[in-house]
């Protein structure tokens, strides 16, 4: 006995730990708000049915869960929305959409933009800095992969003519509002109205302006375009979301210079062009829908009028998009 009491001495002694609880929170008393910013670490979100923003911060159950804005949140603690006061978020609902890209299209890490939001708002100038449409279509097949409904928003009509753009889009069925500096926004409203809303498109094409025109107390801060480079340069340093005074919500994110889709597949986008899938589900296996498949069910619909050349030419000009990069 004496001689196992000397090796116990050098055994790695036990870790007295708590034991785990089967008990979990519950927090059916817990306010419902949404994520309108974040900032270092720290989330201002608004308050369901309530006009106070308060600050806080992530409980430590969430673990390594991300939240972003648009992320509808249970919050409990000091929900004043006074000076110095810090609430928690508990627990994220689950979200109804997500918009995510990726640095590049070699980049298997997905970034969330934003969440929860039903309209994905395309903004490109047509002149300073000039349109890049590869841009635009990458935009539009990350919308549909995310289930939204894009829309097209393009500014400074008085620089330059928008008549080329809406006739690429048209053929796809996406909504174009243009407008023109110091114009009427009516259009711009209309679409908007009782809608959540992302705002995304290089910087210098108007984001921040249009959202300073139509909630006149944001204070978004404007962008210049470089006159050497026709680049803007980035004002907006994270995203936020703001009640639109018509009724809505719009989230006006940083200004981008390109937009990965690493993450999309093809049968999801094809998802959002039911016409298409239909056709496509005679297509041989393995078929990538390219004007290269030599059995294409896509051509085959054009040839006997069942589809227009227009729509499936400009579904293959989004789904080439995917693998090519633009010159952003």
């Amino acid at each position: 006995m004496r001689e196992r009491d000397e090796h116990d001495r050098f055994d790695r002694p036990r870790r007295h730990t708590k034991p785990r609880t089967k008990v979990r929170p519950n927090y059916d008393e817990a306010d419902t708000a949404r994520v309108v910013t974040i900032d270092r670490g720290r989330y201002t979100v608004r308050l369901a049915g309530d006009t106070r923003t308060i600050t806080a911060m992530k409980s430590r159950n969430l673990g390594r869960k991300g939240v972003i804005v648009g992320d509808e949140v249970r919050v409990v603690g000091d929900v004043s929305g006074d000076e110095g006061s810090l609430a928690r978020i508990v627990e994220v609902t689950p979200r109804r959409t997500v918009l995510r890209r990726t640095a590049d299209d070699d980049d298997p890490i997905e970034r969330i933009i934003v969440a929860n939001a039903d309209q994905l708002v395309i903004v490109a100038a047509l002149a300073d800095p000039p349109p890049r449409p590869g841009l635009i279509d990458r935009c539009l097949v990350a919308a549909f992969d995310a289930g939204m409904e894009p829309l097209v928003c393009l500014t400074k009509s008085d620089l330059g003519p928008a008549d080329e753009l809406v006739a690429m889009l048209e053929p796809l069925g996406v909504r174009v509002v243009v407008t023109r500096q110091d114009g009427d926004l009516d259009a711009v409203r209309d679409v908007l109205r009782d809608r959540t809303s992302v705002l995304v498109g290089h910087s210098g094409v108007g984001k921040s302006t249009l959202v300073n025109a139509l909630v006149p107390d944001a204070r978004r801060s404007v962008s210049y375009v470089n006159a050497v480079t026709g680049r803007g340069r980035h004002t907006s340093t994270s995203a936020i979301s703001l009640e639109l005074p018509f009724g809505g919500w719009i989230i006006d994110t940083p200004g981008i210079r390109s937009f990965g889709l690493a993450h999309v597949q093809i049968d999801d986008l094809i998802k959002a062009f039911p016409d298409l899938q239909d056709v496509t589900r005679d297509c041989p296996r393995g078929c990538l829908h390219s004007a290269a498949e030599p059995e294409c069910a896509l051509d085959a619909a054009v040839a006997d009028g069942t589809l227009a050349s227009e729509r499936v030419e400009s579904f293959r000009r989004i789904l080439t998009s995917m693998n090519q990069r633009d010159d952003y």
